[in-house]
């Protein structure tokens, strides 16, 4: 159908002429309300977002120097949250002349991810950043 035909249809009818495939040979176009498609499609995207399930990481850093029983109460909260299903972003922080020992640090901090119990995976390996180290840990399923 010529494009001026098919306009003059939409504007008959009180609709919008739609170009819903502009690189086909020949283009397709839709007869159809415009802004009740937009409507629905903002609605499905609402409700798409809804179901979505939102991934939040929690945080846990540990120093250089770091008392053992410190490092019992990070790990318990690093377990606690690895057992309800969330992903832990664990970082051993390096102040000053601290970052001379970077060997060492990133020893505690392997050293750290050893002591955790429940079962995880690595998602994010032992990486260095300006101000320490950091691993993301993911449960596993």
């Amino acid at each position: 159908m010529a494009p001026l035909d098919a306009l003059q249809i939409a504007r008959e009818q009180d609709l919008d002429l739609v170009e819903i495939a502009p690189m086909a040979k020949p283009p397709v176009c839709k007869i159809m309300d415009y802004g009740k498609y937009q409507y629905q499609q903002s609605r499905l995207d609402r409700v798409n977002k809804a179901k979505q399930k939102k991934i939040d990481i929690k945080g846990i850093r540990i120093g250089f120097r770091t008392d053992t029983h410190d490092l019992e109460v990070k790990k318990d909260m690093a377990e606690k949250f690895l057992t309800k299903g969330q992903k832990v972003k664990v970082e051993i922080f390096l102040r000053g002349r601290e970052k001379a020992h970077q060997d060492l640090a990133r020893k505690n901090l392997e050293d750290f991810l050893k002591t955790i119990t429940v079962p995880f995976k690595l998602d994010q390996e032992v990486k260095r950043y300006p101000s320490g180290f950091n691993a993301v840990l993911t449960p596993e399923v």
